[in-house]
C-alpha cells in the first residue's frame, strides 16, 4: 500500500531487526528465516528445478532459493503485461566469518582440544580474539528410512568456542601486528580429557580421506560430532553420528545484537554487513504488497503492473563468482523465467530484454558512517551518519552503478516516501570497495544505483548502526517499490 511509513513505523522494526540478527547467526539461519518469513506472508516457494510455466500468475508472491544460501523473492503485479518494468533490490546476505576446515581435528596441544578454521573474506582479523564464539550451518543428514540425503541446520549458539590472546607480559610476540592465522589464531572448544599423557593426534589412516563408512565424522573432535548429533535428534532420535554426511559449520560471534547509547539510539551487533539491507528490503516488499505498513498484518492489494523483486546473495564478500553468488545467473534467469510463464507464446528474449530495460535496481549493500575518531579520511560533504537515511554510493571508477539518473530517479522515490538521502564517496588517496551492482546492472543492462544505509565498524566482528536504520531502510525501500512506476514515468532515460 502506497503510504508514508510513520515515526512509528520505522521504529517498529527495530527489535525484529535485532532478533533477527541474534537468532541467525549464518547465512543458511538467515535464509531459511526469510523463507519462512515471506511463506507467513503468503508467498509461495518454488522450486528451481522444477517448470514454472503454470505456477506463476498476475498478483502472486513468490520465491526461489539456491543453495540454501540465496534467495530470490518477487511480487507480480495484478495488471503486469510481459515486456513492463521490474523494481529489482539487490543485496547480500553473507557476512565476514570464519569456516570449519573439511577436516576439522587438530592434535592436542598442551591439554587443549582445538578446531580447525578457515577465514571467510577478511575475517581472523583483530577483533575475533578473545570473542565468545558459536558454532552452526547446514548439516548433510542421510535417513535411513527413505534412503536420501537431506539438509539440517544447526546451532551451538552458546560460548564453544573462543581465540585467546597473549598476555601482554611475554613481551614481542604479544604485540605482533599479523599473527599468522593458521597457528596463531587457532580457537580453543575444549581440555582433553584423556589426561596430560595421552595427547590426541591425527590417525595417519583417517587424513584427507573422504570416503568409506563413517569417515567424516571420524575426521571431526568428537566431543563436536556428539553435541550436532544431540541437536539433530531433538528432530529425529534415530540420527546417529555415522548419519552425517557431511557439514557446512561456520564460528560467529553468540553477544547477542542490542540497543547502546545513553538513549538506546545506537545498535551494536554481529555481521551487520549486510543482513541489514537484507532485511529492510525484505520488509519492503512485504510492507509494499501489504494494506498496513507495519512489521505485521500483511493483506496483500497489489495492483501494480510490474514486477517486484528483491535478491539476497551469497558470496558477495569473496566475489560473488559461485552458482549462489550475484555473479551467476540466479537473478537474471529468475527474470527470464518469470516473464516466459507470463508470455505463453511470445518472444521470450524480446520480452526479457524489454523488461531489462524498463526495469531499475538498488544495490543496496552497507555504507561507511562517519567516525567520529578519524574524520581526516572522509571525504568533506560525503560522510553518512547515523539515523538519517540510505546513502548514495558514489565511485568514479564504476566499483558502484550509480550515476546522474539513477541518482536523479532515486532522489524523486525519496522525495515522494518522505525519506533522506546522503551520499558517500570516498577520497583519491583510498580505494572504494565493491558490491553485487555493477555485475547485475551489467549483466541485464538495467539502469542502477548503489545506496545502503551506513554503518560504523565495518569488517569487524561487531559493528554499529542507528536503531532507526533498519526501518529508514524500510521506509525508502518501501517507498522504492510503491512509487516506481511514477517515477519511471518522468524519465526518458
Amino acid at each position: 500500500m502506497k503510504n508514508r511509513l510513520s515515526t512509528a513505523d520505522v521504529e517498529s522494526y527495530t527489535q525484529p531487526f535485532l532478533d533477527f540478527i541474534t537468532e541467525n547467526p549464518t547465512v543458511f539461519h538467515a535464509v531459511d528465516a526469510v523463507a519462512k518469513r515471506l511463506e507467513s506472508n503468503g508467498f509461495t516457494k518454488l522450486s528451481g528445478r522444477d517448470q514454472w510455466n503454470g505456477q506463476i500468475k498476475k498478483g502472486g508472491k513468490y520465491f526461489v532459493e539456491r543453495n540454501g544460501s540465496s534467495i530470490v523473492s518477487f511480487v507480480v503485479g495484478s495488471n503486469y503485461k510481459p515486456g513492463n518494468g521490474a523494481a529489482v533490490i539487490a543485496a547480500h546476505i553473507d557476512a565476514i566469518t570464519t569456516k570449519v576446515k573439511p577436516i576439522s581435528t587438530k592434535p592436542t596441544k598442551a591439554g587443549y582440544v582445538q578446531l580447525g578454521i578457515a577465514p571467510y573474506a577478511g575475517a581472523l582479523n583483530k577483533t575475533w580474539w578473545d570473542r565468545d564464539l558459536g558454532i552452526g550451518g547446514k548439516v548433510l543428514v542421510k535417513d535411513k528410512t527413505r534412503g536420501k540425503i537431506e539438509t539440517k541446520l544447526v546451532k551451538l549458539d552458546h560460548p564453544i568456542a573462543r581465540i585467546p590472546t597473549l598476555a601482554p607480559h611475554f613481551g614481542a610476540p604479544a604485540y605482533d601486528p599479523n599473527p599468522n592465522p593458521e597457528t596463531q589464531m587457532v580457537p580453543i572448544i575444549g581440555l582433553d580429557q584423556s589426561g596430560p599423557d595421552k595427547s590426541n593426534t591425527l590417525s595417519s589412516q583417517n587424513t584427507g580421506l573422504l570416503q568409506g563408512d563413517a569417515v567424516f565424522a571420524s575426521t571431526q573432535p568428537p566431543r563436536l560430532v556428539n553435541a550436532i548429533t544431540r541437536i539433530l535428534k531433538e528432530e529425529n532420535s534415530a540420527t546417529t553420528a555415522s548419519d552425517i554426511i557431511n557439514w557446512e559449520l561456520e564460528v560467529f560471534d553468540t553477544q547477542p545484537a542490542q540497543l547502546g547509547g545513553l538513549e538506546k539510539e545506537f545498535i551494536f551487533a554481529p555481521r551487520i554487513d549486510d543482513k541489514l539491507c537484507s532485511f529492510a528490503a525484505i520488509e519492503a516488499l512485504i510492507a509494499s504488497t501489504s494494506n498496513t505498513s507495519t512489521h505485521d498484518h500483511p493483506d496483500p492489494t497489489q495492483d501494480d503492473s510490474i514486477i517486484k523483486i528483491v535478491g539476497c546473495f551469497d558470496d558477495e564478500e569473496i566475489g560473488s563468482l559461485l552458482r549462489q553468488g550475484a555473479k551467476s545467473n540466479f537473478l537474471p534467469s529468475t527474470i527470464e523465467r518469470t516473464v516466459s510463464a507470463l508470455a505463453p507464446n511470445q518472444p521470450i528474449p524480446d520480452l526479457v530484454s524489454q523488461t531489462f530495460a524498463n526495469g531499475f535496481m538498488i544495490s543496496a549493500d552497507v555504507s561507511h558512517a562517519v567516525n567520529p575518531n578519524y574524520l581526516s579520511v572522509y571525504l568533506e560533504n560525503h560522510a553518512p551518519q547515523l539515523n538519517v537515511g540510505v546513502a548514495v554510493q558514489a565511485d568514479p571508477n564504476g566499483h558502484t552503478t550509480t550515476n546522474s539518473v539513477s541518482t536523479a530517479f532515486l532522489q524523486r522515490v525519496a522525495q515522494k516516501c518522505g525519506s533522506t538521502l546522503q551520499v558517500f564517496q570516498i577520497r583519491n588517496d583510498s580505494r572504494s570497495g565493491g558490491t553485487v551492482g555493477p555485475m547485475l546492472s551489467s549483466a541485464m543492462g538495467m539502469r542502477a544505483i548503489d545506496a545502503g544505509l551506513p554503518q560504523l565498524s565495518m569488517h569487524s566482528i561487531r559493528a554499529t548502526v542507528g536503531n532507526m536504520d533498519p526501518g529508514l531502510g524500510v521506509k525508502l525501500f518501501k517507498g522504492f517499490f510503491d512509487h516506481f512506476e511514477e517515477v519511471d514515468g518522468e524519465f526518458s532515460v
